[in-house]
């Protein structure tokens, strides 16, 4: 019973910070509160997703045919960090893309011959993400020959 009843808490957790932001901006006020509220809810559900795998509350193996499938809780935060390499370079690659191309415009608007200097910074910015999607497939390849798939 537990088990089909914890993904709902857990989206209860995750919609209740929205609703008081909602609620905060239509009043006036400052999302601030309402923003750490709703870091506090996915801290706390990330700490679930870790801790349910180790409680042996949810399994994962399933025996099909000859081939056996096993996600272990070493997979599945394997997973985890993939999604999080991608997700974090391509938060950075947007901040300095956004710093770069402000600054490139400036400078092809003052002299047009900058545009080619200009356009490698915002380039080299755009390579982060790249970078975060190469650790990636690294991760996943690792994790799926640890697996043996």
């Amino acid at each position: 019973m537990l088990i089909f009843i914890l993904p709902l808490i857990v989206v209860a957790l995750l919609m209740v910070p929205f609703m008081l932001m909602a609620k905060r901006i239509k009043n006036g006020g400052s999302a601030k509160s309402a923003f750490i509220a709703n870091l506090c809810t996915f801290c706390g559900t990330m700490g679930l997703a870790i801790l349910i795998p180790i409680g042996k509350i949810v399994f994962a193996a399933e025996e099909t045919g000859s081939v056996k499938a096993v996600l272990t809780t070493g997979a599945g935060m394997g997973y985890l960090a993939a999604a999080l390499a991608v997700g974090l370079a391509c938060v950075g690659s947007g901040i300095a893309v956004s710093a770069g191309a402000s600054a490139a415009i400036g400078a092809t608007s003052e002299n047009p011959d900058n545009f080619v200097k200009s356009l490698i910074f915002v380039v080299l910015g755009e390579g982060i993400a790249l970078y975060g999607l190469l650790i990636a497939i690294l991760i996943i390849s690792n994790v799926g020959s640890a697996l043996g798939l």
